[in-house]
C-alpha cells in the first residue's frame, strides 16, 4: 500500500464536496521581509507600523497578497497539483487584516466541474476561505483550474459551471476596522495623488520592469508552499520549461503600479482575474493600470478604487491588451480587476 499522495486527478472531484486543506501556516515578520525582498513592493501602510497607527490601525498588516499567497498555496496539493494551469479568479474579498502571529488555514468547497472537449482535463471551480486561529475568515475567493485526467477513458461527469458575479459591488467591501484617512500623510506615502484625481477610463503605464529570474520564481513558490508540479518539475511539461507561479505576476504587477498608484494601500476585492498566456523565466514583466469605477466607502477619508491591473511582457508602452479576433495578445501574462482603498 503506497503512502505518497499522488494529487487529485479531474475524476476525483465532486460538487458539493469540502476539502479542509493541510498544513496551518503561522506567519510573521519574516514574510514580510522576504516579500518585499522577491518584488519591488513599498506601499506605506503594508511597510511602516507608524503610518499604519497614523492611519488607524494598530499596525502594520502583512501585505493583502502575502495573505493570499498563504491561503492559496494551502489548496494547491488537493486542488491543483496535477493542473495544466489556473485559469481565473471572482469573487475575491479580503474580510480581516493579517497580522504578525496569525495562523492560517484554508477550506474549499466545489463548487463546478466542466470535462473539455479534448477528454484528458476538465475545469474545476472551487471557493475557498482562509481563516485565523480565532476561525475568523480573512479571505474568501472563487477560482477555476484546468486539470488533467488520470484516464481519459473515464466518462464525463453532468457538467455544472457556477454562475458567478461579475464584480464585488461597494457596499460588500469590508473596510479595517479603525482605518482612517483623514489626517493621511501623503509625502510619506510617495505619491500626492489621491481619489478624487483619479478618472474612470484613465489609464496609467507603471513605466518599470522587472525580469523573472529562475531562481527567486522558485524561491517565493516554496515560500507560500506551493507545490504544483509545473512550477517545480522541468519533466513535467513537453517544452522543458517551469511555469511561473501566476501569483508571482501577480505581486510583481502590484509591485511595479506603485509608480502611479502609490496610495492604492489596501487590496479589498477580486472582481475578476486572468492569467492570459504563461510566464518564464528571462521574460520581463511590466504593468499598467485602468481606471474601472470609483465609490466612496463609510469610513473616514477613505475611498475606494477599481482598477484593471495588466502584466505584459511586451515593449515599453505597449497598452496592447486583445486582438482583433477577441483574444489575449500573445504578450499578455495577467489581467485582473479588482478593488484598492485609497485616500479622498
Amino acid at each position: 500500500m503506497t503512502k505518497t499522495n499522488a494529487g487529485r486527478f479531474f475524476e476525483d472531484y465532486r460538487v458539493g464536496d469540502v476539502i479542509r486543506h493541510a498544513v496551518p501556516r503561522t506567519v510573521s515578520g519574516g514574510e514580510r521581509a522576504l516579500y518585499h525582498a522577491l518584488y519591488p513592493a513599498r506601499h506605506a501602510l503594508h511597510s511602516s507600523d507608524d503610518f499604519a497607527r497614523a492611519c488607524g490601525l494598530a499596525a502594520s498588516p502583512l501585505d493583502d497578497l502575502i495573505a493570499f499567497h498563504t491561503v492559496f498555496g494551502k489548496t494547491v496539493p488537493d486542488v491543483s497539483l496535477n493542473a495544466v494551469a489556473n485559469l481565473g479568479y471572482a469573487e475575491g474579498r479580503w474580510l480581516e487584516p493579517v497580522w504578525p502571529g496569525d495562523t492560517l488555514r484554508a477550506e474549499s468547497e466545489v463548487i463546478g466541474i466542466k470535462q473539455n472537449s479534448n477528454g484528458t482535463s476538465g475545469n474545476v471551480y472551487v471557493r475557498t476561505r482562509g481563516l485565523n486561529q480565532r476561525d475568523v475568515p480573512v479571505l474568501e475567493y472563487v477560482r477555476w483550474v484546468m486539470v488533467r485526467k488520470r484516464d481519459a477513458a473515464s466518462p464525463a461527469p453532468d457538467e455544472v459551471v457556477p454562475r458567478l458575479d461579475r464584480v464585488v459591488l461597494p457596499d460588500a467591501l469590508v473596510i479595517p476596522d479603525g482605518l482612517d484617512f483623514s489626517d493621511y500623510d501623503f509625502t510619506l506615502a510617495g505619491e500626492p495623488h489621491r481619489w478624487g484625481d483619479y478618472q474612470v477610463g484613465e489609464v496609467i503605464d507603471h513605466v518599470d520592469a522587472v525580469t523573472v529570474e529562475e531562481a527567486e520564481h522558485m524561491l517565493a513558490t516554496r515560500l507560500w508552499q506551493n507545490t504544483a508540479k509545473v512550477h517545480f518539475d522541468a519533466t513535467f511539461r513537453e517544452d522543458g520549461k517551469r511555469l511561473i507561479y501566476g501569483g508571482h505576476v501577480i505581486s510583481l504587477a502590484r509591485a511595479l503600479s506603485f509608480n502611479g498608484l502609490a496610495n492604492a494601500q489596501l487590496i479589498v476585492a477580486l472582481n475578476a482575474g486572468a492569467h492570459a498566456n504563461p510566464c518564464f523565466a528571462g521574460d520581463t514583466v511590466r504593468a499598467w493600470s485602468e481606471v474601472l469605477d470609483r465609490a466612496p466607502t463609510n469610513a473616514p477619508g477613505v475611498g475606494a478604487v477599481r482598477l484593471r491591473l495588466v502584466a505584459h511582457k511586451g515593449p515599453p508602452g505597449d497598452l496592447t491588451l486583445k486582438r482583433e479576433d477577441g483574444r489575449y495578445a500573445p504578450h499578455v501574462l495577467l489581467d485582473l480587476d479588482y478593488w484598492a482603498l485609497m485616500p479622498l
